[in-house]
């Protein structure tokens, strides 16, 4: 392995929500395999004006810290629900349940998540942000 990997998020890293069939509401850009991540993990998302993620998701172990690089919207952190803007950058703790939702301007996150725990550590429950 290298001392070191390259690569743009958004034209070098795979869009897995076109296969999830989330696309072209959802872009999401999972970069820990590519850039050959050892102990922590990076991501690109995207959500179109008004989207809400399909599902909320938690960890096992991986705790992630987001940063909104532009637009704005909501995030719904457990029972909580929270607005959120360009440059706020929220920690997430890894048994606590989330979900964002991008308000009228769209949103763009950049996802940070360490440890690096490989498959299963993360849990996916769909539909878990109805209403509200």
């Amino acid at each position: 392995m290298s001392a070191y990997t390259i690569k743009n998020l958004r034209t070098d890293i795979d869009d897995f929500a076109v296969a999830g069939g989330l696309s072209p509401q959802l872009e999401a850009r999972l970069a820990r395999e590519p850039l050959e991540c050892e102990k922590g993990a990076v991501g690109y998302f995207r959500f179109a004006p008004g989207v809400r993620a399909p599902f909320g998701h938690s960890h096992k172990q991986q705790e992630e810290i987001y940063v909104v690089v532009s637009g704005g919207g909501r995030v719904k952190l457990g029972d909580d629900i929270h607005q959120v803007a360009q440059w706020d950058t929220l920690r997430v703790a890894p048994s606590t349940i989330r979900a964002f939702e991008a308000g009228p301007d769209g949103l763009e996150l950049v996802v940070f998540g360490a440890p690096h725990t490989g498959p299963g550590d993360g849990d996916i429950v769909m539909g878990w942000w109805e209403g509200d």
